[in-house]
C-alpha cells in the first residue's frame, strides 16, 4: 500500500501545488441558509429577444475541466445559454495567466476568466466587473475585493490547512481535539501522546516538514500562523507591519515556541530530509497522530484506501484561544466588464452558488469544497468536509503568506526554519534570523 500511496502522491503533488496558490479579499457573510431552490428550468422561456445566448469561460483548473463542461451543458439545457469552457493550465499558473494577458492585448478576453491574487487583479482590473449586487455575495467570506472594497471575484473553491489529526489515536490517548484552543492545550496534547507513542505504534506525534524540498510548508504555510493566526479575516495588521519591516516581538516569540514544539515532537529524519510523499505517508500509515498539511491530500488518501476518521485542530500558538484554521480561495472567477455578455456571465456564476444543480456540480461532480455557506452538501473527503465545517462556522483565518515579497518566503524565511529543524540554530537564533529578515524589508 505504501508503494502505491507514494506513486499517487507524486502525481497529485503538482496539481495540489498549483491549486494552493493565491490570495485575496473577503466579503461579508450572512447566516447559513438552505440552498435556494433551482429556478433555472423556466429561464430559457424568459430570455428576451436579442439577448446574448453564448458566453465563454476561461478555466485554469484543468482537473475540473470535464465537470465544468458537464455543468455548462446542464446550464444550456435549462437556460438556453451556451457556455464555452476552455481549460488551460497543466503546465502551471504562469502559462494560463500569460495566455490571458495575450487575450487581453488582442481584445479577446472571455466573459468569465480567473485571477489568482493581487498581481493578476492589478493586471486585469480595467476589465473586471463589480459584482457587489450579486445574490451569492451574502453567503461567502471568500470573495475577492477590489481596490475600493467592492466584490469583484467569485471564489472557485476553497482549500484549508492546519494540523490534521487521526481521531482514533487521539481517542486512545485520551486527547479531546475540541479542547485544543491554546498553546498550553496543544503542548499538553503532544506530551500526552508522546508518553505512550510506542504503545500507540507511532514514530512521532506530528509529521512535520522542514526540508528544502518542502520550503513552502514552512516559509509560506507555517509562517502564515504568525501573519494571520487568531486574527479577524480583515485584520491585515501583521502582514502590513512586516511589509514595512516591523516585527511584533511578543507575537514572534509565541510563534517561535510553537515552531519549536512542532520540531521537538516530529520525526527528525522525516522533517529535515524527506519528501512530501514521506511526510504525508507517515500520517497516512498511522505512524503520526498529526500532520501539517491541507485538505488537498484527500484524493490521494482516498485512492490509497485510507479512510480513518480525521479532522483539523487549530495551530494554537498563542496563550489565548485560537479557534480556526487557515482557509482561502486559491482562485476567483471574474466577469469581463467590456463584454456584451457580462450580464449572462453573472447569471451563470450566480447559478453555481444559488441552485441545487450548481451545488451538485461543485461538491459531487467537481469534488471541490464550496466557498458558500448556503451549500449543504458535504464533500466526500474527510479533511475537505472538516474544512467546509470550519468555514461554515466562520472559524477561518486568512492566507496572507501570498502577500509576502517575491522570494521572501521560500528563499529567505524557509532556510531559517531548516537551520532550526537541523539544530544548527536554537530558538533564540530562529527569532533573531526571522527578525533580521523582516527588518531588511524597511
Amino acid at each position: 500500500m505504501k508503494k502505491h500511496f507514494v506513486r499517487i502522491l507524486a502525481a497529485v503533488l503538482m496539481g495540489c501545488m498549483l491549486s494552493a496558490c493565491g490570495s485575496g479579499g473577503k466579503a461579508a457573510s450572512a447566516p447559513a441558509e438552505s440552498a435556494t431552490p433551482s429556478s433555472q428550468a423556466s429561464a430559457a422561456e424568459e430570455k428576451a429577444e436579442g439577448a446574448v445566448s453564448e458566453i465563454s469561460l476561461f478555466n485554469n483548473k484543468v482537473e475540473i475541466d470535464d465537470a465544468l463542461k458537464q455543468y455548462a451543458q446542464t446550464y444550456e439545457q435549462l437556460t438556453g445559454v451556451k457556455v464555452n469552457v476552455t481549460s488551460y493550465g497543466g503546465g502551471g499558473a504562469i502559462d494560463s495567466f500569460g495566455m490571458l494577458k495575450t487575450m487581453s492585448q488582442s481584445g479577446d478576453l472571455p466573459e468569465i476568466f480567473v485571477i489568482a491574487g493581487p498581481t493578476h487583479y492589478e493586471q486585469f482590473k480595467e476589465y473586471i466587473c463589480d459584482l457587489s449586487d450579486q445574490e451569492w455575495t451574502q453567503y461567502t467570506e471568500q470573495a475577492y475585493l477590489g481596490e475600493n472594497g467592492e466584490v469583484v471575484g467569485f471564489p472557485v473553491a476553497i482549500e484549508g490547512y492546519g494540523l490534521a489529526y487521526n481521531a482514533r489515536i487521539l481517542k486512545e490517548a485520551g486527547v479531546d481535539p475540541n479542547g485544543i484552543k491554546t498553546f498550553s492545550d496543544i503542548k499538553s496534547a503532544f506530551e500526552t501522546i508522546d508518553a505512550i507513542k510506542d504503545e500507540l505504534g507511532l514514530n512521532c506525534v506530528v509529521s512535520m516538514a522542514a526540508s528544502p524540498e518542502l520550503n513552502w510548508v514552512t516559509g509560506e504555510q507555517n509562517f502564515n500562523v504568525y501573519l494571520s493566526g487568531g486574527l479577524a479575516r480583515d485584520d491585515d495588521s501583521m502582514i502590513n507591519a512586516l511589509l514595512s519591516g516591523q516585527v511584533d516581538e511578543q507575537r514572534l516569540r509565541h510563534y517561535a515556541d510553537y515552531v519549536e514544539l512542532l520540531f521537538q515532537y516530529a520525526n527528525s529524519k522525516t522533517m529535515t530530509v524527506a519528501t512530501y510523499d514521506a511526510q504525508v505517508s507517515e500520517f497516512a500509515l498511522e505512524k503520526a497522530a498529526f500532520v501539517h498539511q491541507g485538505n488537498w491530500i484527500d484524493p490521494t488518501l482516498k485512492e490509497s484506501g485510507i479512510d480513518f476518521e480525521m479532522g483539523y485542530v487549530p495551530q494554537a500558538f498563542l496563550p489565548t484561544a485560537t479557534n480556526g484554521i487557515f482557509i482561502s480561495a486559491p482562485t476567483w472567477y471574474v466577469v469581463n466588464s467590456q463584454s456584451p455578455g457580462a450580464e449572462e456571465a453573472k447569471k451563470f456564476l450566480n447559478s453555481i452558488a444559488m441552485t441545487e444543480e450548481g451545488h451538485d456540480y461543485m461538491v459531487n461532480i467537481a469534488s471541490m469544497v464550496p466557498a458558500f455557506t448556503n451549500v449543504k452538501l458535504t464533500p466526500a473527503g474527510r479533511l475537505s468536509a472538516d474544512v467546509m465545517r470550519w468555514n461554515n462556522e466562520g472559524e477561518a483565518y486568512s492566507w496572507n503568506q501570498y502577500h509576502l515579497p517575491d522570494g521572501f518566503a521560500l528563499n529567505t524565511l524557509a532556510p531559517i526554519f531548516e537551520q532550526f529543524a537541523a539544530g544548527s540554530i536554537d530558538k533564540e537564533g530562529f527569532i533573531a534570523g526571522v527578525t533580521k529578515a523582516i527588518n531588511s524589508l524597511k
